[in-house]
């Protein structure tokens, strides 16, 4: 069964940085697209970026130009450096992945969720 584990929210004032980690364990015969998707309070979630096993990335109209999403092929890591924070960027922040567990059994599964709090 695979695991992630989220590292990284907390407590920023706005105009602050935080960089979330994201760390995938367990059996995983490929790792496809990664991702971050965040939920505000009384929200629904929604997409921040994702980042696919090539590179390729996309990101929500509201982070682009603040954040960067990247990732660890090796070691099936994910990472959003989140830059120029603002309060409404305030949310938990899942981690979401893609994977093959067979050569032909495709998965998804989720992280338990950081929390990131910007105050104004």
């Amino acid at each position: 069964q695979v695991q992630l584990v989220e590292s990284g929210g907390g407590l920023v004032q706005a105009g602050g940085s935080l960089r979330l980690s994201c760390a995938a364990s367990g059996s995983i015969f490929s790792m496809n697209a990664m991702g971050w998707y965040r939920q505000p309070p009384g929200n629904q979630r929604e997409l921040v970026a994702s980042i696919t096993s090539r590179g390729g990335t996309n990101y929500a109209d509201s982070v682009k130009g603040r954040f960067t999403i990247s990732r660890n092929n090796a070691k099936n890591t994910v990472y959003l450096q989140m830059n120029s924070l603002k309060p409404e960027d305030t949310a938990v922040y899942y981690c979401h992945a893609d994977y093959l567990a067979t050569i032909s059994r495709y998965l998804e599964v989720w992280g338990q969720g950081t929390l990131v709090t910007v105050s104004s």
